[in-house]
């Protein structure tokens, strides 16, 4: 898996988890787009795993020593990734056991 390959698919994820988080905790109907909050927090996620210095060799955000989020985005981040992340292995079982696996 190249870099891009490897980012691109962190993008994907990164967003689908905003994206079903704003759709639960904000009333988004599917298919209407993020609300302004999360589409900023969906930006601001991927120009920072394009930024990622790790590249193939990126570890989990979780996992990572480098925090590349600020403080408040970081806090809002995990309150994503902990909503949304136990209810992974039903919404997207394979991307669930690759990231396991990271």
């Amino acid at each position: 898996m190249t870099n891009t390959d490897r980012i691109d698919r962190e993008k994907r994820i990164v967003r689908y988890m905003i994206g079903y988080y704003c759709r639960r905790k904000h009333g988004r109907a599917r298919g209407s787009g993020l609300c302004a909050e999360c589409a900023a927090l969906a930006d601001y996620a991927e120009a920072r795993l394009s930024a990622c210095r790790f590249g193939e060799s990126k570890p989990s955000c979780g996992r990572c020593r480098v925090h590349c989020y600020s403080p408040p985005r970081r806090a809002r981040i995990k309150d994503v990734m902990r909503f949304t992340g136990p209810r992974m292995i039903f919404l997207m079982p394979l991307e669930y056991l690759r990231h396991r696996q990271d």
